[in-house]
């Protein structure tokens, strides 16, 4: 009996610190940027490190994107989740999306290329809904450790039509990025085809215990 004092004791501060320790584990979990902290402010003749794909895109990122109709379906709202694989050798990747719109449920698999010292992408993506296309581009960063990465198709048949996209990947946050698109038609001018957001599934607290 004489030692449920100590044990009420110990449960108290048990309770007090356990949110605490479980913070912190979770905010360590979160992916961190890619700008060093050089322990000073940034300077304009600082390097801007090459985008590291590995401690950025692997993992599962929900997205949604309101596009307009065209030949690759109806308009409305996309809703989904992407899966980005890791590399084994830091130049070749592959994602897949699973998503629900308009024209219903799809599916969408790419074969992803990164050149890291030549700041280059590519990405070949089939999609369920009966149209595949190719896209290349650069990656370039700043100071601030935002990254973009310019996209662009060449025309593809899609809806008895050919369509090119331009796609703009705007890497705002470790865990938030945006793409804007603009699409042509049949040749045409490229008209605005919808800004989506991408969020990646990070480690709970429950997760970090």
């Amino acid at each position: 009996m004489r030692w449920r004092p100590v044990r009420v004791v110990l449960l108290l501060v048990a309770t007090i610190l356990l949110p605490h320790v479980v913070s912190s584990q979770s905010r360590q979990a979160r992916p961190q940027g890619q700008i060093p902290d050089r322990g000073r402010p940034t300077e304009s003749s600082d390097e801007v490190p090459l985008f590291d794909y590995d401690a950025y895109f692997p993992g599962t990122w929900a997205f949604e994107w309101r596009v307009p109709e065209s030949p690759l379906g109806l308009g409305g709202t996309i809703e989904g989740t992407e899966v980005f694989s890791g590399s084994t050798d830091g130049r070749y990747y592959t994602s897949r999306i699973e998503a629900s719109g308009p024209d219903g449920d799809f599916t969408a698999d790419s074969r992803i290329i990164y050149l890291a010292e030549q700041k280059a992408f590519s990405r070949y993506e089939v999609d369920s809904r009966g149209f595949e296309f190719f896209k290349a581009g650069r990656i370039g960063g700043d100071l601030g450790g935002f990254y973009t990465v310019h996209y662009e198709t060449p025309p593809f048949p899609a809806g008895g039509q050919q369509v090119q996209l331009r796609m703009m990947t705007r890497l705002v946050s470790p865990v938030n990025y945006r793409v804007e698109s603009r699409i042509s038609i049949n040749g045409g001018p490229f008209t605005n085809f919808g800004n989506a957001w991408w969020t990646k599934n990070v480690p709970s607290e429950t997760a970090a215990r």
